[in-house]
């Protein structure tokens, strides 16, 4: 009655770093923690059937689509963010894209020039079978 799938819970420790010095050109995949102060220049996404936490610092700058569980943006976003559970985007965070969320926390400062785009789990997983089915 109470308890939470173990899916929906986030990540609380970081397993990999980009610095802030590190340019990254080309896709990413990850599990676990990835937390971003440099720049990506590529799409992220998590491992599937693997709920991970992406987490973009102030410095940080992604270009690209971001496909996670729960992300949470201080940077700069170039491209849509696709999160299944939840994204949390603080106050110096930038997103250049439409955000795909569940459950949305956006503070004061927050700039998103897109549209924001509640979906449920159902709807999340008919999207992305939708986007990646091959065609005949």
């Amino acid at each position: 009655m109470f308890f939470k799938s173990k899916s929906s819970k986030p990540q609380n420790r970081i397993d990999s770093l980009i610095g802030s010095e590190t340019r990254i050109d080309g896709d990413l995949s990850f599990t676990g923690g990835l937390r971003v102060d440099g720049r990506v220049c590529g799409n992220i996404r998590e491992e599937e059937g693997q709920p991970s936490t992406l987490i973009l610092s102030e410095q940080g700058r992604i270009e690209g689509v971001i496909r996670v569980s729960h992300v949470v943006i201080n940077g700069t976003v170039i491209g849509p963010v696709h999160a299944v559970e939840y994204v949390e985007l603080q106050g110096k965070s930038r997103v250049t894209g439409d955000v795909f969320y569940k459950t949305l926390e956006m503070h004061v400062g927050a700039i998103v020039e897109g549209k924001l785009v509640h979906k449920d789990v159902a709807n999340v997983v008919e999207s992305e079978s939708v986007v990646l089915a091959p065609i005949s």
